[in-house]
């Protein structure tokens, strides 16, 4: 790719993660139960989404980095814009009068994967109308995220979502695309996924979503068996390449996906083209506070690292390094590591999980 500079747009949130005062590892059902009380500690309050997470990370990282969300006229949306000002990425995004700022509560008890009680607030208001295609036309690459918790990204047949990588593509930019888990329950968990995928991924040349989220778009009969195999626990920890994730990386090329990278949660990372396949290992970290922003923030090293002309190899070594600092925090950003930083630790025997 080369160097140049990157436009990352659609979800962004105010993340509210109260922290637990005990690291005892329990089952959510001993630690949530109506009508009991449960001592805290301090709250960490972030930017969240896509365009905080992953825009932000390519920042701290070196990367030429123009934002492209939405957040209301509003309390939240004062402190989302002040957070971005510090990192002087706030110029790009867009306020909204008619429309409140989207948060999640992290809820993320020790042991344990987060619950998100989501608000998606400005963010189901997004078009591609909001969207400065001269600014876009003079980047080299665009990246996109959460389009499942966006309401005009899955309506009618995820048309808005096509016709803003089809735009963006006629500029000839490099793209991106991130997703995000869907609620069965919700009008985006209604949609038509396997569709919107079949018409959007022919112009999206790094589609880089989660092993769940993916399979319970594109395949939700395997979905389905997948839960019960894990029988209520982790469903990453109950995959396998040749059985499980393979094929349904077979069957997303075939929408026309060019380089297709899968977050599987702890275990680590898929990667194929068609032609090159490699499982990435996770690092250790050196302590796991919150996983919150880990996914996000591993695409913003993979891309980086592409964007720097490095292998695809190397480039997820550094995906995978940057997750595992990820994790080592409460937010998405202060645990991160530069490359340098991150190439020294993976060079002196950095430990896999």
């Amino acid at each position: 790719m080369g160097k140049g500079k990157i436009v990352v747009a659609g979800h962004i949130c105010l993340d509210i993660t109260p922290v637990f005062s005990s690291d005892k590892v329990q089952p959510l059902s001993k630690v949530l139960i109506p009508g009991k009380l449960v001592q805290m500690k301090d709250v960490n309050i972030s930017t969240g989404g896509a365009v905080a997470n992953t825009g932000l990370a390519l920042k701290v990282l070196g990367a030429d980095v123009e934002l492209m969300g939405k957040v209301g006229d509003d309390e939240f949306g004062r402190i989302v814009l002040e957070r971005l000002g510090r990192y002087g990425a706030a110029e790009g995004m867009i306020l909204s009068k008619d429309s409140s700022t989207s948060y999640s509560i992290v809820i993320s008890p020790p042991g344990t994967d987060r619950i998100f009680l989501h608000n998606p607030g400005a963010n189901d208001t997004f078009r591609a109308e909001d969207m400065d295609f001269d600014k876009i036309s003079q980047a080299d690459f665009f990246h996109f995220g959460y389009p499942p918790i966006m309401r005009h990204m899955y309506e009618n047949g995820g048309e808005e979502l096509v016709e803003i990588f089809r735009r963006v593509k006629e500029c000839g930019l490099t793209t991106s695309l991130d997703m995000a888990a869907v609620d069965p329950d919700t009008a985006a968990g209604q949609a038509d996924w396997e569709e919107i995928l079949k018409k959007v991924l022919p112009f999206v040349d790094y589609f880089v979503p989660s092993v769940e989220e993916l399979c319970f778009m594109a395949d939700r009969a395997r979905y389905e068996k997948w839960l019960e195999r894990a029988e209520g626990r982790d469903v990453t920890g109950v995959l396998t390449v040749e059985e499980d994730i393979r094929p349904l990386a077979e069957k997303i090329l075939d929408m026309g996906a060019c380089h297709l990278l899968i977050k599987c949660g702890t275990p680590g990372m898929y990667f194929t083209d068609g032609q090159t396949e490699i499982f990435e290992r996770s690092y250790k970290p050196e302590q796991v506070l919150s996983g919150t922003g880990a996914g996000d923030t591993s695409i913003a090293a993979f891309l980086k690292a592409q964007m720097d002309g490095s292998s695809i190899e190397e480039s997820l070594h550094l995906a995978a390094a940057t997750g595992a600092s990820c994790v080592e925090a409460y937010d998405a950003l202060s645990g991160l590591r530069s490359f340098d930083e991150l190439k020294k630790k993976i060079g002196a025997g950095w430990e896999k999980i």
